[in-house]
């Protein structure tokens, strides 16, 4: 073979490896322990659920993919898909609620009608204010 052709050869062949290289990286990637840093924001399901009905657009900006640790009352817990669960907090909103996902199927810790601080990952605006990835916060289990 001619030297131009082995040289592209080995470029294609370098690229291949980091692509699988990154895609591997990113596969086996884990959610980051919410425990262990320090929220963006602190507040109350009301307060967080009030900021995105006033004004979504702004509140989307300043709040989506950012880390916020939330204090409010149950609402509901429900099993979620992936043994996900699901709680609600409650807001002044009857309509609306902050929705927060956690990446376990123990139940134990929630309890209707109790007040917990939890720590997430906001994803966005619905009917609901969404937080992924979420953890209790150490003090109030």
């Amino acid at each position: 073979m001619k030297t131009p052709v082995k040289i592209a050869l080995a470029v294609v062949l370098l690229i291949a490896i980091a692509g699988i290289g990154g895609a591997l990286y990113l596969y086996n990637l884990k959610p980051q322990d919410l425990n262990k840093v320090k929220p963006h924001f602190v507040m109350t399901s009301a307060d967080l659920q009030k900021a995105f009905e006033t004004d979504e657009s702004a509140s989307s900006a300043k709040y989506i993919n950012k880390i916020i640790e939330v204090t409010g009352e149950i609402a509901s817990v429900k099993q979620g898909e992936k043994n996900f669960i699901n709680i609600s907090l409650r807001t002044s909103n009857d309509l609306s609620s902050v929705n927060c996902t956690f990446p376990s199927s123990d139940t134990t810790f929630f309890k209707t009608g109790s007040l917990i601080t939890v720590r997430g990952i906001c994803s966005g605006f619905l009917m609901d204010v969404l937080l992924k990835n979420c953890a209790i916060v150490e003090g109030t289990k």
